[in-house]
């Protein structure tokens, strides 16, 4: 069953995947919900949900276009969207980011038993990470999935990219709410609105969106901020006026 909702959910997407790319996703697949006893990476753990709902919609990224290059995967969790991207792109050079080292064993076990070449595994904080000159302003592609909203996610991703570069943000139905109170923020960051893609779910009744934010000018030094700040006061409110 979940061979055929893999090969023919991508087929829907028109992203095919050869017999290796499904057998990876396959283990993949079954290594997560065995770690999942120990460590809690998703409460999705039937074969339809772990296609449909990791493995389809982490796919659509592929759908805008931008997914080449240096790409990070900026709070990965249990590596969604950015290690199935790999698996499907194996050109890219993938670089995964988690705050929980024990999600990056998780992800350096399947990378290991998967035979995914290519990945650099940080264990960082998003904030620490955009601060670090080995990561700042070095990547093509930022994309990360449900992580936070799109005002404070954009201060934990932008600093990320090249300029030029592209970030990503998969998001629910309510983005364009998102993208509204975050476009203030988005410009301070360097960054601008490109684009707001639609991404359905094969087999399900979602549509999700991406929203596409093409660096244009340079982040200024002082963000990221330290850890914890752009949640409480994210740029752009009352208590961060920020010209």
């Amino acid at each position: 069953m979940m061979k055929n909702l893999i090969i023919n959910g991508s087929r829907q997407l028109d992203i095919p995947l050869d017999d290796v790319q499904v057998d990876k996703l396959m283990e993949y697949a079954r290594l997560l919900v065995e770690w999942n006893e120990k460590i809690n990476l998703t409460a999705i753990t039937d074969d339809e949900g772990i296609v449909t709902k990791h493995f389809l919609d982490s796919l659509t990224a592929i759908k805008t276009g931008y997914v080449k290059g240096k790409v990070i995967d900026v709070g990965t969790g249990a590596g969604f969207p950015g290690l199935v991207l790999k698996i499907a792109k194996p050109e890219i050079k993938l670089t995964l980011l988690d705050s929980l080292n024990k999600r990056i064993n998780f992800l350096k076990d399947v990378c290991e038993k998967v035979d995914i070449n290519d990945v650099e595994f940080v264990h960082s904080r998003a904030e620490d990470g955009g601060k670090n000159r080995d990561y700042r302003g070095k990547f093509d592609t930022v994309v990360s999935r449900a992580v936070a909203n799109l005002t404070v996610l954009s201060e934990w991703c932008i600093p990320f990219l090249k300029q030029g570069g592209y970030f990503l943000a998969l998001k629910g139905p309510l983005a364009e709410q998102e993208v509204k109170d975050a476009k203030r923020a988005i410009k301070i960051l360097g960054g601008q609105i490109e684009d707001i893609v639609e991404a359905e779910i094969p087999f399900t009744e979602l549509k999700h969106k991406i929203i596409v934010i093409k660096k244009v000018g340079q982040t200024p030094l002082k963000y990221p901020r330290k850890p914890g700040i752009a949640t409480k006061t994210p740029i752009g409110t009352c208590y961060n006026l920020v010209k």
